[in-house]
């Protein structure tokens, strides 16, 4: 079974021969590999510059999935690139899924606080909306233009990145949340399936207060399952199967810190409680960034190939 045909069977809740498993991104290159990431300015070069440090991000792609044995890959370097999703698709083939991430996508912590502020957002929130919804209609016709480059550059599946939860809940009310963020994801959603493409959708945080708006967004995979702000996988699995897989959960700040013997339950539990049936992908709960060690990591991976060994 190739990654693409087990990811593929995953999210539809068909039976696979092992879970799939990849991550939102891996920066360990250097220290795995001895290749560094191309140190470019992606968003100011130019495209014959482009074009050459994407030569130099694909060997470097290729080599995490033959190390690991990922699924699928999404491409982070550059970000939300078509030119860089078509090389990576060309390299690839069929052999896993290749896909991208899209965001900040709507109202959430990162697009208030990467490019509007707080107190501006806290006085249009109750009085003057409609800029808010302005802004959110801006944003998705954005996401439009952009998915529609990345389907025509051959795209697997688009991530729609969208922190709308901290450990506490989600930043407004869920009743704000399904005028000003939910439709909006919706008809993002349903335009990158329309164009063939898979649609997941990513958020931090506890969203057990969202869980039902979030099931109504017709995306076909959540990451992260954030365990760190009380997301529990199996009660997320119940709530979620046959309608939406998930992706995640095994807590990061513990690959991050250790010791290995919290990172085994982590993970254990995860595979346990949401492996059986299908439709779950595993992952740690953010993204394989600088300062984990390599070795955490590597041994995640080593008690998931237990599991899978088990059973066989």
């Amino acid at each position: 079974m190739t990654g693409r045909e087990r990811m593929l069977k995953t999210l539809a809740f068909e039976p696979v021969d092992r879970p799939p498993t990849f991550e939102s991104l891996f920066d360990l290159t250097e220290e795995k590999f001895g290749l560094p990431w191309p140190d470019v300015d992606w968003e100011k070069c130019s495209r014959d510059d482009k074009l050459r440090a994407v030569d130099q991000c694909v060997p470097i792609y290729a080599k995490i999935v033959e190390a690991y044995q990922w699924d699928a890959m999404i491409v982070w370097r550059p970000w939300s690139d078509p030119l860089a999703v078509k090389a990576v698709k060309e390299a690839m083939g069929d052999e896993v899924l290749v896909g991208t991430m899209v965001g900040p996508s709507g109202w959430g912590f990162d697009y208030i606080s990467g490019f509007h502020d707080w107190e501006t957002f806290a006085v249009q929130l109750h009085e003057r909306p409609h800029e808010l919804h302005d802004i959110a209609e801006k944003m998705t016709q954005d996401v439009f233009a952009l998915t529609d480059q990345l389907a025509d550059a051959g795209c697997d599946f688009v991530l729609l990145l969208n922190d709308v939860g901290c450990n506490r809940g989600i930043f407004i009310r869920p009743e704000q949340f399904a005028e000003l963020v939910t439709p909006y994801t919706q008809r993002q959603a349903e335009h990158i399936a329309r164009r063939g493409m898979i649609p997941m959708w990513h958020s931090d945080g506890n969203l057990m207060s969202i869980l039902d708006q979030i099931l109504s967004f017709g995306v076909k995979l959540l990451h992260s399952i954030d365990p760190m702000a009380g997301m529990d996988i199996a009660e997320v699995k119940r709530l979620t199967y046959g309608k939406m897989a998930i992706m995640g959960n095994v807590q990061n700040s513990l690959l991050q810190y250790g010791p290995k013997e919290a990172i085994r339950e982590s993970a254990e539990y995860c595979l346990t409680h949401a492996a059986p049936g299908s439709g779950y992908v595993f992952a740690e709960s953010n993204s394989v960034f600088n300062g984990i060690p390599l070795e955490n990591y590597e041994y995640m991976l080593e008690v998931f190939r237990e599991f899978c060994d088990r059973q066989d």
